[in-house]
């Protein structure tokens, strides 16, 4: 790891360590499961190449298992959160067999087709409670020892699942099949003509993408307590492209920072209802237009170093 790249990772614990002491525990941990969620989507659209609509049916849908399986089945918060991320790497796999038979736009919209069936399925099932979604699910006690009912510890917990995600998707991006990835991105006929069966790769890479987003749902219904139709709602497809694209595609951290920004804005500007989507389409235009890299890209080229 590059001593540059060492250092942010500190600083990213050490803000993390203290940030619940300076913000509200719960907002900062919603910004850490969307900062997941992003980092997850960024590895598919900025080292696959693939371009994804329907990323909101794995956060979404993991979310409605994990809260199922702490609600109903009374699964302690650890399996909880394991059985949505299960759920969302079986769904990707499904998916992604199907959806990498296409190219481009095509592949775009078969993911978003895709979305759209299971948030109608979201709608319609029984257990999922409709429009009314699942409520007060319980937190409980992580591996029977840890009460997560106090916001500080479960934050603590939050921070590690993020961090171990990140490190995670750091160690995909930086290994040869992370190198296999960016060759597909950049000319997938030449990559094609070395002897790499790419549908494999970029199937492998949507499973991981999907069963981290998962991740990130999963983690979120135990938080807020609750999974509902806004989780596997196109619009949250939508929201992670936003929060990847203003970040910095094709970036470690960029993410992170895209994530942070749009969630900041929807929790400081909440009272705007309506105009809080008019700012973020205005933020991403001017983002499109002076910072087509991204803030994290256009400070990497600013300092020459990947970041």
């Amino acid at each position: 790891m590059p001593a540059h790249h060492a250092a942010i990772f500190i600083a990213l614990l050490a803000a993390g360590l203290v940030a619940p002491f300076l913000l509200y525990p719960v907002f900062v941990m919603k910004v850490l499961c969307f900062a997941l969620f992003a980092c997850a989507f960024n590895l598919l659209l900025g080292y696959g190449g693939l371009l994804s609509f329907g990323h909101a049916a794995y956060f979404g849908g993991a979310a409605y298992i994990s809260a199922h399986a702490a609600k109903v089945w009374g699964f302690p918060p650890e399996l909880a959160i394991l059985s949505g991320t299960l759920a969302a790497a079986i769904l990707g796999t499904a998916i992604g067999a199907l959806a990498i038979r296409r190219q481009g736009i095509y592949f775009a919209m078969v993911t978003l087709a895709f979305a759209q069936m299971v948030f109608f399925f979201s709608l319609q099932a029984p257990f999922t409670g409709g429009e009314d979604g699942i409520q007060a699910v319980p937190r409980g006690m992580l591996f029977g020892l840890i009460n997560l009912r106090s916001d500080i510890t479960l934050y603590f917990v939050v921070l590690a699942i993020f961090l171990g995600g990140l490190l995670m998707i750091y160690r995909i991006i930086h290994s040869p099949f992370g190198q296999v990835l960016k060759a597909i991105r950049e000319n997938e006929p030449r990559a094609i003509s070395l002897g790499y069966r790419t549908n494999r790769y970029k199937l492998a890479v949507f499973v991981l993408s999907a069963t981290l987003a998962g991740l990130a749902g999963s983690t979120k219904a135990i938080v807020f307590q609750l999974a509902s139709l806004t989780d596997v709602h196109w619009s949250m497809s939508g929201e992670v492209v936003l929060m990847t694209l203003i970040g910095g595609m094709g970036t470690v951290f960029g993410p992170i920072v895209g994530a942070a920004v749009i969630v900041t804005m929807q929790n400081y500007l909440a009272t705007m209802g309506a105009w809080v989507t008019v700012i973020q389409g205005c933020i991403f235009v001017i983002c499109v237009l002076l910072f087509r890299e991204g803030v994290v890209g256009v400070i990497a080229r600013w300092v020459k170093r990947p970041l």
